[in-house]
């Protein structure tokens, strides 16, 4: 049974630590997360190495003999996909990983139809999934959740692991990492992710994938940062204040036009009303000059990329998808592989991966 450091700590002792020691004190003795929550528990070596396992997994996924090992290495465990923010993308994304990998799941996709339309706490809600399945694979609105439970479960007598499918508006990892599968894809071939600018367009302040991409993006050399937004929509001071500790270059903007021409990748983002205070807040804002279509596309390098976390409503035209450019229908597929991926990271499929890769292709 994995016996995290994690316990030795009181929650609040341990919800006060800095980032980087609770990705220490959440790792398994490889290094890799035992609960994937936050983007600070990804360095360079173990992006890396995730991000060649999907690789490997989508190659091996392509034969019908391949399939067959890939869906035999978690036929005996059980997922839980516990998911009450709306979502499409996402929880498919994960539930067509868990087929992959022979994972049986179970899901919640509404509070109302659970217990907690009772009276029963999210809490116990949690610790009642954990005693059917072996992962719990969790969205929610409320901040914080996925790493309270991911404590409060390594203290029970029945672990296991937890990850961070978004939570509220703070962090949402595996779209960090889906992220940065499809920069390196990207750019492989073209001198790598290094020395790269990076802008990003929409609502920042709002936007989870945002603060958790730029995060990972630390683990690169030379990345300038460039945050174009209306002002109440701007990045947060705490990601530049990260920026600052880390000697990281960035802009903050509100001219995309400006900085189109520079950009090595464009991530856009769409506005996320769904955390207004107060109706209609968001539609007072003017965010004309954030969207992009075909002639703006013009303005950006023959050799840049456009990217989106999705869902979309105005701020990428339709007449951009048929660009080649266009990466947002890539990072979908992306994101199915590397969740692949960390699930068998997870449960230490790894090296039985690597060496039926090695025999067979």
């Amino acid at each position: 049974m994995m016996k995290l450091r994690a316990t030795e700590y009181t929650w609040e002792q341990f919800e006060a630590l800095p980032m980087e020691t609770k990705a220490e004190l959440l790792a398994k003795p490889d290094g890799m997360p035992f609960c994937t929550l936050f983007a600070q528990q990804f360095n360079r070596e173990r992006i890396d190495a995730l991000c060649d396992l999907a690789t490997k997994i989508r190659q091996i996924a392509k034969t019908r003999s391949g399939m067959e090992f890939l869906q035999s290495l978690l036929f005996h465990k059980r997922a839980m996909i516990y998911f009450t923010q709306p979502s499409s993308r996402t929880f498919l994304s994960f539930h067509s990983a868990c087929q992959i990998l022979g994972l049986r799941t179970g899901e919640v996709r509404d509070a109302a139809i659970s217990s907690e339309f009772k009276g029963e706490t999210r809490e116990d809600s949690i610790r009642t999934f954990s005693s059917y399945f072996d992962l719990i694979i969790m969205r929610t609105q409320e901040k914080g959740l996925a790493e309270r439970m991911s404590w409060v479960l390594a203290k029970s007598e029945r672990p296991i692991p937890i990850i961070n499918a978004g939570s509220g508006k703070d962090q949402h990892p595996t779209q960090a990492l889906l992220d940065i599968y499809t920069l390196r894809r990207s750019f492989e071939r073209r001198g790598g992710l290094a020395n790269r600018t990076i802008l990003y367009v929409g609502d920042l302040a709002r936007g989870r994938t945002v603060r958790s991409l730029s995060n990972l993006l630390l683990n690169y050399d030379n990345i300038r940062h460039v945050f174009v937004a209306a002002e109440p929509l701007q990045i947060g001071q705490d990601i530049l204040d990260m920026l600052d500790r880390r000697g990281a270059s960035y802009v903050v903007t509100d001219d995309m036009q400006k900085y189109l021409p520079e950009a090595d990748a464009v991530y856009m983002t769409r506005i996320q009303d769904e955390w207004d205070r107060s109706k209609g807040e968001s539609a007072r804002i003017d965010t004309s000059k954030f969207k992009i279509n075909a002639n703006l596309m013009r303005l950006m390098k023959p050799s840049a990329i456009l990217m989106h976390p999705l869902p979309r409503r105005d701020e990428i035209a339709t007449d951009c998808d048929t660009d080649p450019r266009a990466m947002y229908w890539r990072q979908m597929r992306n994101g199915m592989w590397i969740r692949t991926a960390l699930i068998a990271s997870t449960f230490d499929c790894q090296s039985r991966i690597e060496a039926f890769f090695r025999d067979n292709f």
